[in-house]
């Protein structure tokens, strides 16, 4: 499988899940879906999850369910992740 594969097969794979919470929380009124939707991934999902989920939120969101777009409002956006060069330099500062 090439990186390109595995990326899609992720980028499905966590679409699959997201809107498969949103479909539990259908059954709700809809500011209890919202926010059942966010608490759930905002509980659940590791920071690099909820990363590739922004980051199908941030290219149109295609193939989301519209009940996660709406409660993206109110999950926790990751912070971007620091590379080992970040962490080098930060270090290299504070002992500088």
């Amino acid at each position: 499988m090439s990186l390109e594969e595995h990326k899609a097969s992720t980028r499905d794979k966590l679409i699959r899940m997201a809107n498969q919470i949103a479909t539990f929380f259908h059954s709700k009124p809809r500011e209890e879906g919202l926010a059942g939707t966010a608490e759930h991934i905002n509980k659940f999902w590791e920071p690099r999850m909820r990363r590739h989920l922004f980051e199908v939120l941030d290219s149109g969101g295609e193939g989301l369910d519209e009940l996660v777009i709406a409660a993206s409002e109110k999950i926790r956006r990751p912070s971007d992740p620091v590379t080992a060069a970040q962490a080098a330099e930060a270090n290299a500062d504070v002992s500088g």
